[in-house]
């Protein structure tokens, strides 16, 4: 394979490794329902969390973190020899997430990438993902809102590395996937405003149970 073509052929590795929707691999293989099927419908370990199987949501979690960040540890590993650096590991991370957005196993109809994100900006930057995990924690644990830590996270990943690192190949793509999740989580900012988001660790309602009214929820 030509010098010119290997940049290239990692980004396709990489999208089509974020293409695996774990949410549905792992809820597959564990017997549990389709995490499209019920809840905010996001493959992503949110959403499986409120099948009441924690086990399966940490793995969930555990592999689309993985594979945002396993493309972006092979290059730095190795690519150096090829003549790959920082824009190509950089690439492989977005292509990853990229994947999980839009997978090609799956219709292209994915999730919204938080934890894929997270596992690449940690392997790209370490010290910006621990900040940016941080900032997410920090958010969920005070308000318990998954989503509403994801869009605050999102926002400042970016602002974090070019104030520190400055800008180059890893702030654009992390600018890039932080516009991409807040673009994804526009439902979700509807329904933070109209306060019917749904709290982190909240069971999902069995497929034709009535939901819950406003009031209930505050009992």
């Amino acid at each position: 394979m030509t010098t010119a073509l290997l940049p290239l052929a990692v980004v396709l590795a990489s999208y089509l490794l974020g293409s695996l929707s774990f949410a549905v691999i792992v809820s597959r293989l564990m017997g549990l329902s389709d995490p499209r099927s019920y809840g905010s419908g996001n493959p992503g370990a949110t959403n499986v969390l409120r099948s009441g199987n924690k086990l399966a949501a940490v793995l969930t979690l555990l592999f689309d973190a993985l594979k945002g960040a396993v493309p972006v540890l092979l290059v730095q590993q190795f690519g150096g020899a090829h003549g790959l650096g920082e824009a190509t590991a950089a690439a492989a991370g977005l292509a990853a997430f990229l994947g999980h957005l839009w997978p090609v196993f799956f219709r292209f109809q994915g999730g919204k990438g938080v934890a894929t994100a997270a596992g690449a900006i940690l392997a790209l930057n370490p010290w910006l993902g621990l900040a940016t995990l941080a900032t997410w924690l920090i958010i969920a644990v005070f308000f318990r809102y998954s989503s509403l830590a994801a869009l605050v996270a999102a926002v400042f990943a970016p602002f974090y590395q070019l104030l520190i690192w400055g800008l180059g190949p890893t702030a654009l793509a992390v600018g890039a996937m932080g516009l991409l999740l807040i673009w994804r989580h526009a439902g979700n900012i509807e329904k933070l405003l109209k306060g019917t988001e749904s709290r982190i660790g909240q069971k999902a309602a069995r497929p034709g149970a009535p939901s819950p009214s406003p009031r209930s929820r505050t009992r």
